[in-house]
């Protein structure tokens, strides 16, 4: 059994990060997407039987305006972290038509119903605040390109996060990512880029190892993630906070 990850670009426009681990939580694949038809090339080998894809996109929207009701529920936890969803609705473009995700779900032939037994499923997830809880962060790793963040600020960061996916080696539910050479290629050209676009090219698939990290994290220990939302509405599903750092 596989669990990829897919750091999905919305539009389609920009690159979309793809990674799979195995069942016994190795890395065993991670690139860089295009288009819809790159994105299943990418996953093919690893989706034709038992399997479970991890969406850092929505895979449910059925709201005309505003947020899901998904989104409210997980503002509420992790909005202190900086950690808090972005709005999804069908007067955006993007969703208009259901959205890219639920598109590559269908054709894949996966479930998006994130209770559901089948063997073969896709779940929305969201990588912020499973880092969140994964790493016992006060805030979000600041690695995502905006203003006022320089190149040097970005690849701390992402190298931060990079060494707590490692770290997840010795994790109750294990990740091991160093004995693949793509990783450590990316970790190299992370640690010696000069510009923020080498930066932005090697985000996509990091946030794909995270996303497919969780996706196998739920299917270990269900009983240690919150599905915000249900399959009627929207849903994102990600490692429970500690009840101590709910802030309730």
């Amino acid at each position: 059994m596989y669990f990829a990850g897919v750091d999905l670009a919305w539009a389609g426009r920009n690159p979309t990060g793809v990674a799979v681990i195995d069942a016994a939580g190795r890395l065993v694949h991670i690139a860089a997407a295009g288009d819809d038809a790159g994105v299943l090339a990418s996953l093919a080998p690893y989706v034709r039987g038992h399997c479970v894809v991890a969406f850092d996109a929505p895979l449910v929207v059925k709201n005309p305006t505003g947020q899901r009701p998904a989104e409210a529920a997980l503002n509420r936890d992790f909005r202190r972290f900086e950690a808090g969803a972005h709005p999804a609705n069908t007067a955006k473009p993007e969703f208009a038509d259901g959205g890219r995700a639920a598109r590559l779900a269908r054709a894949m032939g996966l479930d998006m119903d994130p209770r559901s037994p089948a063997p073969r499923r896709a779940v929305e997830v969201y990588p912020h605040p499973a880092t969140v809880v994964l790493f016992q962060l006060a805030r979000t790793l600041k690695y995502k390109a905006k203003p006022g963040r320089d190149v040097d600020q970005l690849k701390s960061e992402l190298l931060l996060l990079m060494d707590g996916i490692e770290k997840l080696a010795h994790a109750a539910v294990p990740l091991h990512v160093t004995g693949h050479d793509e990783w450590l290629r990316l970790r190299n050209r992370v640690a010696t880029a000069q510009r923020k676009s080498e930066l932005r090219r090697a985000e996509d698939p990091v946030d794909a190892v995270v996303c497919a990290y969780v996706g196998w994290y739920a299917h270990r220990c269900p009983a240690d993630v919150t599905i915000y939302g249900d399959f009627a509405t929207g849903y994102i599903v990600t490692p429970s906070l500690p009840a101590d750092r709910t802030g309730r």
